[in-house]
């Protein structure tokens, strides 16, 4: 038994050590050790002091409980507790060491947990700014504050623990005991041992009582967080006079402990719960009710002022600079001309529903993906900044394959892909600025920049690479060309993860990840590595553990690498006076609706103080110091001197795909919701209050609008900047009609690169704000899509796309303002049924003003139809989308495609003829679909579209054949009429 013991202990302490192991090597190979160390070994100097004072203390307790026990009490303690102290006293020895050593353990493991509070408290460095009430810096409150309150709470544990451990032993001896007719007898070492031990636990509840005073300025308790009138004229009075009156009644039991008279020292105690109770709960209650409610605007009005001051100030806010905006409604002719800066970027390739597409046309084998979202960038085309939709081509690893597959053959992904966002190909596909295997384009080629991708959101858990020169390459790497059904291999040439090259590597990493095909496999050599934590995310996080990291990282060629850029926050929920924010519900939008990939926690103050990168090659990271002068970031420099690299260290290429952060833009939109409205009486009467608008392309009415990055001049400025957009209603409130009017459009300038290294634009960050006239009904986005969903002319279109069990799909609805109005712009794509099918762009929606709606195959003519026709704006928006003509597609010279059709024909013959043209297609679709022929389907899919084409044209030519003449009178500019009735379609 006793060897099966020993055996189980080692065994528990080689895993133990091996998960250690393994962290050292990962962060040595990424060269982040100090961080590693720097937690470690306070951690263990926090375990050792907490656990050491804990088992000291309780130990001492009873140690002076037992020494002092009364002797010859035999006859006077029940035979119970007779019993109990023969039972014990031949291991008394080791039960007093112990219970002291597990408690201690336990002690040391939780005050182990605040090692970040030690860490900031002894690096803190000055905020720079002063509380209203006390004059205390920030960083008091940041810093200073938690470090106290963790210090006497780790007191009062150690008090009452070791006070409860030595009463104990006090009993188990007969130093308190209950006599058998009633009472009970405490003996003077009882007495003393009780009474110092209370003392004790009053003067740290005092000290308690003198820090809630400093508390109360982070109060998120009542209509508005900070200390307000009650607190300040009772809570922080009362507060001192219960400090004061609970170090008296602690002296009080010092006299006892000497005296033993406990009347004067229960009767102190028994006062200091009533005012505990009157002071501390009841007399503020009183001041509330009865002094504020009745005057509550005129007595919180400064406290008020100050909650909306150090708000702005905890999350970057104090400078957002508002503008009033026209709100124009009339779209005169001409109106676009100078906005070309504007509407040459309008997005009409949606990255939310592109990633079928990219999957479709670029994937080219299974064991590559595309991720549901793909990402919004800008690169320089021919010497022009261009919004572009891009990915990388992910390896995506079937998890039910074999160990080799899993960890050694599909090890990563393979290229970049990226399409113009605002150019669109033949027949409504991307326009593709990168694409292809090898990679090629305008961005460039496989020669410019190394494509693999072994570091990104989907990589497996681990892959083992790497193998002496001359070797057998084992990695699969990529097809030789997109046509070809051949794969290449390859050999990772980098230092990407750590070395298992070794039994004794092998044995522990076997042991990390459960797998003993890491210890048996011959495809492990001396040259292998094990690369790890390889999401760019978490990978970040590991290596900065004092940062909030953004929950969505995005790729970008840099100086001939693909680069992941991710965003870092310093965050404290501890700053005076600011609203605090739950992180969750507040980046939470139409593109993030699982909770689980969103921020977690509650913050009250936020800043992007770190740009990092990760390699997409060898994982390796680098932490630059984009806000030099955040504190938090300056104290946690101070802890970790070598790990984060200023930012002039930047070079101009990263600085140029540098943006504005998505989580924090979602977290300031939502305060300036209400926090744009800086007088406190208009801020306490709420009668302005704003907020993040419904995705109207979702079903749930309760997910917010996601912010849109796109290129565009903003009102007022002479450049156009990549500016991350939001859009605000009025307040929408629950069981409350609201109006859907734009009531502000929010704007983040995310241009940082000036074309040299490491200098950033002074314009990067800046928050512009434009305020809508209250008076005027610019619909807001809910509004906007209401109206392009009931329109006639778009909903007969649209049912005529719908033929054939087509799918219409409304894209990303786009707001700018332009012409001091509001333009909406929506891309309109279809997808035909089946597995391979996927979204193509077909029409292009647009509105400006109350009713001025446009609806045409371009942005062009869509712009021009809604100002009366010549918009003034020319946008190069790529080829018509209902042209198939020139996609290069076997299907367009089979025999069974579509003709075109015959010019002697009538557009009415010419509609019959698609229709009929449609129906033969998806009979066809559905054949090939059942015999599982995936060329025939795809011919047919091809037809379909060509089809539905034809038809929408011949249907334009029928509208615009028709006169007054031949039925009712034609509708006026923008006038709604009722559309043909279709079942399951809405009006």
């Amino acid at each position: 038994m006793l060897t099966i013991v020993v055996l189980a202990v080692l065994v528990v302490a080689f895993m133990f050590f091996s998960g250690v192991y393994t962290d050292v090597l990962w962060y040595n190979q990424v060269d982040f050790s100090e961080v590693f160390w720097t937690e470690i070994w306070t951690r263990a100097a926090l375990f050792a002091i907490g656990g050491v004072l804990m088992g000291a203390a309780v130990w001492l307790s009873m140690w002076l409980a037992w020494r002092s026990r009364p002797q010859n009490l035999q006859s006077q303690t029940r035979d119970s507790l007779a019993q109990y102290q023969k039972q014990l006293e031949p291991m008394r020895r080791l039960v007093f060491i112990g219970i002291p050593v597990v408690i201690g353990f336990f002690a040391g493991s939780a005050a182990m947990n605040g090692w970040q509070d030690v860490l900031l408290f002894f690096n803190q460095e000055p905020y720079g700014q002063v509380d209203p009430e006390f004059g205390l810096d920030f960083m008091f409150f940041m810093a200073t504050l938690p470090f106290l309150g963790l210090i006497v709470g780790f007191l009062v544990s150690v008090v009452l623990i070791a006070g409860i451990a030595g009463l104990l032993v006090h009993y188990l001896y007969g130093s308190i005991r209950v006599k058998e007719q009633g009472g009970i007898v405490i003996e003077s070492p009882a007495r003393i041992h009780l009474g110092v031990f209370v003392a004790l636990f009053l003067l740290l509840q005092a000290g308690n009582y003198w820090l809630n005073r400093f508390r109360t300025l982070q109060s998120q308790d009542g209509n508005w967080a900070g200390a307000m009138y009650t607190d300040v004229n009772a809570v922080i009075p009362t507060s001192t006079i219960l400090a004061v009156a609970a170090a008296l009644v602690a002296i009080l039991f010092i006299v006892t402990a000497i005296t033993g008279k406990w009347r004067i020292s229960l009767v102190g105690a028994a006062g200091l719960v009533i005012a505990a109770i009157v002071a501390g709960a009841a007399y503020p209650f009183l001041i509330q009710e009865y002094q504020v409610r009745p005057s509550e605007v005129t007595l919180e009005q400064d406290y008020i002022n100050r909650n909306i001051e150090h708000t702005r100030e905890a999350y970057g806010l104090a400078d957002v600079e508002s503008t009033g905006y026209a709100g124009e409604t009339e779209a005169a002719a001409g109106s676009l001309s100078g906005e070309e800066a504007s509407t040459s970027n309008i997005r009409l390739m949606d990255p939310n529903l592109l990633s079928r597409t990219f999957g479709q046309l670029q994937q080219f084998r299974p064991y590559y993906a595309f991720p549901e979202t793909l990402h919004v960038d800008r690169y320089d085309v021919e010497g022009e900044s261009q919004d572009t939709i891009l990915s990388v081509r992910d390896v995506n690893v079937d998890p039910t394959s074999s160990w080799v597959n899993q960890h050694i053959t599909y090890t990563h992904g393979y290229g970049m892909v990226a399409a113009d966002a605002s150019e669109v190909a033949a027949g409504g596909r991307p326009s593709f600025l990168l694409s292809g295997i090898p990679t090629s384009g305008a961005l460039g080629s496989d020669e410019t920049y190394e494509p693999r991708i072994y570091f990104g959101m989907n990589s497996p858990s681990y892959s083992i690479v790497g193998a002496p020169e001359g070797a057998p390459e084992r990695e699969r790497d990529r097809p030789q060309d997109a046509a070809s059904d051949q794969d290449t291999t390859y050999t990772f040439t980098g230092e990407g993860g750590p070395s298992v090259g070794g039994f004794f590597n092998q044995l522990v990493y076997a042991i990390k990840f459960g797998s003993t095909e890491i210890l048996l496999s011959s495809d492990v050599n001396s040259e292998s590595q094990i690369l790890y934590d390889r999401n760019p995310i978490e990978r970040v996080q590991k290596v900065a553990p004092y940062l909030t990291v953004d929950s969505n990282a995005y790729p970008a060629i840099v100086d001939g690498r693909v680069q992941w850029i991710v965003e870092g926050y310093t965050t404290s929920d501890k700053f005076p006076y600011s609203t605090a924010q739950q992180l969750d519900s507040a980046t939470r939008d139409g593109l993030n609706t699982d909770a689980t990939a969103n921020l977690s926690g509650q913050v009250n103050y936020m800043r992007n103080s770190v740009k990092a990168t990760v390699d997409a090659y060898d994982g390796s990271v680098n932490l630059y110091a984009w806000d030099e002068e955040d504190p938090l970031l300056k104290a946690w420099q101070k802890v970790y001197p070598t790990s984060l690299q200023p930012y002039s260290e930047m070079s101009a290429e990263l600085m140029d795909h540098v943006r504005y952060p998505e989580d924090m833009f979602k977290v300031q939109r939502e305060l300036l919701g209400r926090y744009h409205v800086t007088n406190p009486v208009d801020f306490y009467e709420n009668n302005d209050a704003w907020s993040v608008p419904a995705d109207p392309t979702q079903d749930d009415d309760t997910v917010k609008v996601p912010p849109y990055y796109m290129t565009l001049r903003m009102p007022g400025k002479d450049e156009p900047a990549f500016q991350l957009t939001s859009t605000y209603i009025p307040q929408v409130t629950q069981d409350a009609q609201t109006r859907n009017v734009l009531y502000g459009y929010l704007a983040a300038n995310g241009d940082a690169g000036t074309g040299e290294d490491g200098v950033k634009s002074e314009d990067y960050g800046h928050l512009q704000l434009l305020e809508l006239p209250r008076q005027t009904s610019i619909p807001g986005p809910g509004q906007a899509q209401a109206q392009f969903d009931s329109n006639a002319q778009v909903s007969q279109e649209l049912n005529l796309l719908r033929q054939g069990a087509s799918e219409v799909i409304n894209g990303n609805l786009i707001t700018l303002p332009v012409a001091e109005g509001i333009m909406y712009v929506q891309p309109v794509y279809i997808q035909s049924t089946g597995t391979t099918s996927y979204p193509t762009l077909r029409r292009v929606l647009v509105s400006f003003g109350e009713d001025q709606i446009g609806f045409a195959p371009t942005l062009e003519e869509a712009m021009d139809q809604v100002f009366g026709g010549d918009s003034g704006a020319t946008v190069d928006s790529g080829e018509d989308p209902t042209d198939d003509s020139s996609i290069d597609d076997p299907a367009a010279e089979e025999p069974g495609s579509q003709p075109s059709p015959p010019e002697s024909q009538s557009a009415q013959e010419q509609l019959g003829q698609a229709l009929t043209d449609a129906n033969e297609a998806i009979q066809a679709s559905e054949e090939a679909m059942a015999n599982g022929d995936w060329t025939a389907y795809g011919e047919a899919q091809t037809r379909l579209n060509d089809a539905l084409s034809r038809a929408l044209e011949a249907d334009e030519a029928i509208r615009g054949e028709a006169t007054p003449d031949e039925g009712a009178e034609a509708p006026a500019d923008g006038e709604q009429t009722e559309p043909p009735a279709e079942e399951g379609t809405e009006g």
